[in-house]
């Protein structure tokens, strides 16, 4: 598995405490849980494009042409690690960042018939096993750390989909049911972030809550 280079985060005061992305403490979180912003219908995700593709994409509500659906892209449900991942908008290539509306029913069929992005020996008859199903699956898993409001990593970790072949396709033309830019929110929250002002930071986060996720979720058989 690739390792995911580190983002900029925001210099923390000394001995300032961890802030979490809802309440000042998680002490009840299981190691592994997908948090998402969701209604009965769909699941919000977040990623992050150069503005030749974010701009036109949330301008239209749905991927432009351009936007390669041969390849594999990774969602995130949660907002805090996609602020990770793209140093809140200021990274090359994704300073504009989307929160892509999607069907669960789609969301939900990517996770059944997921493979986790790399070996494990308790979910695994053994590798040669793991990298037939990851050849042959749609969409993989990986369980990354969860960040905080100063992007630091938190002891529990939050999903990341990638999609490829049929799911990416899917994802693009017909799971998505609307985008937005919200990369004024990203700004937003990052100056009240640097201005010490973490109560505000916080209440401008997106509203996620614990995702009910479908049976067979890789990575999810021995925890809740």
């Amino acid at each position: 598995m690739s390792t995911i280079p580190e983002a900029p985060g925001t210099p923390e005061a000394p001995g300032a405490p961890a802030e979490t992305a809802h309440s000042p403490a998680r002490l009840t979180e299981p190691p592994r849980r997908i948090r998402a912003l969701y209604t009965e219908t769909t699941v919000t995700v977040y990623q992050a494009y150069s503005p030749a593709l974010g701009v036109p994409a949330a301008r239209d509500g749905r991927f432009p042409a351009a936007w390669k659906r041969e390849r594999m892209t990774w969602i995130k449900p949660s907002f805090l690690w996609m602020m990770y991942r793209c140093g809140w908008g200021t990274k090359q290539d994704q300073e504009t960042v989307l929160a892509i509306e999607i069907e669960r029913g789609g969301f939900d069929w990517a996770l059944r018939n997921a493979c986790l992005s790399h070996h494990d020996p308790d979910e695994h008859a053994g590798r040669e096993a793991w990298r037939r199903e990851l050849k042959g699956a749609p969409a993989r898993v990986q369980w990354d750390p969860e960040r905080d409001l100063r992007l630091r990593a938190l002891p529990y970790r939050s999903l990341q989909l990638g999609l490829a072949g049929e799911a990416s396709r899917r994802y693009a033309d017909e799971w998505t049911v609307a985008i937005t830019d919200v990369t004024p929110l990203a700004r937003e929250i990052h100056a009240l972030v640097r201005a010490g002002e973490m109560a505000a930071a916080a209440a401008l986060l997106p509203e996620e809550r614990p995702y009910p996720a479908p049976g067979g979720t890789p990575g999810l058989g021995r925890v809740s």
